[in-house]
């Protein structure tokens, strides 16, 4: 069963992100499934850190524009969204080059929060990065 409020495409999806964060880091989503989202971040200039590794902070980046997406698009667009409560992350692994991929996918889908966990991977699928994000989803009022 599926968690999405509606289908939606990695081209609906992926416009969300035009003109921000996203786009200037080079984030790309590039699957959704029927309870996860997937994107990916390229170890580059703009994600590395002055020693030459993925900087922490992308990594959260990363897990956070997945995580928030996804709550986003678990709930009624017209009545509700979601934000940014809590976020935490475990780097467990260097990665000097190439891409990443994040997966994200819910602990909790309540009413009032979601809870989502973030696997970002590394090319040959070894963990780089968990992450845990709390989202509190609100109620529309205009």
């Amino acid at each position: 069963m599926t968690i999405w409020f509606q289908k939606y495409t990695l081209d609906e999806i992926s416009a969300r992100g035009k003109g921000t964060m996203l786009e200037h880091l080079g984030i790309v989503f590039t699957k959704v499934t029927e309870d996860s989202l997937i994107a990916t971040l390229p170890v580059d200039h703009r994600t590395k850190q002055p020693i030459g590794l993925l900087h922490g902070g992308a990594s959260v980046v990363l897990a956070e524009t997945i995580g928030s997406t996804a709550a986003n698009l678990c709930v009624d667009p017209k009545k509700f969204y979601c934000v940014g409560l809590d976020i935490n992350a475990n780097h467990l692994r260097a990665v000097r080059e190439g891409t990443v991929t994040g997966t994200a996918k819910p602990l909790h889908l309540g009413k009032t929060t979601h809870v989502w966990e973030i696997k970002i991977t590394d090319e040959s699928e070894k963990l780089v990065c968990i992450s845990r994000l709390t989202m509190a989803v609100l109620i529309k009022t205009r």
